[in-house]
């Protein structure tokens, strides 16, 4: 089984504002046919060293005992709650939306069924929400393969995030972003590939920014059947977000591109 850790690193703050630490997150996990890794997933947020968490399970029509396992876990922890999606699409925007109008918390953070969180990853990220500039907050993360093996590849992203430098490419790893719904409110997901991507650039176009905790706080499965695998399918929902969704001109639209090809490529090798 994956052995999970965390890296600590001084971080210093400006603009501070004072938030309870009674704020409630509520966690927004999709599943489908994920009998095999969902007890390691739900067991990732349980082990959370920041206790004030819900954690909303929205099964996507699975078809193996992945309802089974969460009602387990729901039976014996009342933190968990298992929904349904009523319109299955095949696309993760639909069981997230539904988590996300059920969610109760003030920050609702992401974390796909087959992945998994470090234990100070809520604390390390709540924290810095004291900036008021501050709507998202991510994190680095590691990959590793289906069967849970590390290999030392981390994914390191920039120190900070605005929506201009978002355009040149996603730094935002969906399963460490975690956004204040104080600052933002709700933010429903579209049904759109790269749904997350939109959701990040959504909440940044408003002027607010995306800090990183500059820590390795997740562990992001590789699977076979992964969606981002086909990358040349990728480029193409890409370039829809720019010149249909962002409304970007053509040739800045190809630049923006480039970067994130040149960005993708550099992803998928480590």
């Amino acid at each position: 089984m994956f052995e999970m850790s965390t890296q600590s690193h001084h971080i210093q703050y400006d603009k501070i504002r004072k938030t309870s630490s009674k704020d409630l997150v509520s966690v927004v996990m999709p599943m489908h046919n994920a009998a095999k890794f969902i007890g390691e997933a739900i067991e990732s947020v349980i082990a959370q060293t920041y206790e004030e968490w819900e954690l909303l399970i929205v099964d996507d029509n699975s078809k193996d005992n992945s309802m089974e396992i969460a009602q387990e876990y729901a039976e014996k922890n009342p933190r968990i709650h298992v929904l349904s999606n009523d319109r299955p699409i095949g696309m993760p925007s639909a069981p997230r939306n539904v988590g996300i109008k059920a969610a109760k918390g003030r920050f609702i953070a992401f974390l796909d069924s087959d992945d998994l969180w470090f234990p100070q990853k809520l604390e390390q990220q709540i924290a810095l929400f004291k900036d008021n500039r501050t709507a998202i907050v991510f994190a680095n993360y590691e990959k590793i393969d289906e069967e849970g093996n590390r290999a030392n590849r981390f994914i390191i992203a920039p120190p900070t995030a605005t929506y201009r430098t978002l355009l040149y490419g996603n730094v935002i790893g969906n399963l460490t972003g975690i956004y204040d719904t104080q600052k933002v409110g709700k933010v429903i997901i579209q049904d759109i590939h790269h749904e997350d991507y939109v959701m990040w650039l959504h909440i940044l176009r408003k002027g607010y920014i995306a800090q990183n905790t500059n820590t390795t706080l997740a562990a992001y499965r590789v699977c076979g059947q992964s969606v981002s695998a086909n990358k040349l399918k990728v480029i193409g929902w890409q370039w829809n977000i720019y010149r249909k969704v962002e409304h970007l001109n053509f040739i800045p639209s190809v630049f923006y591109l480039m970067s994130y090809a040149y960005k993708a490529f550099a992803k998928s090798i480590v």
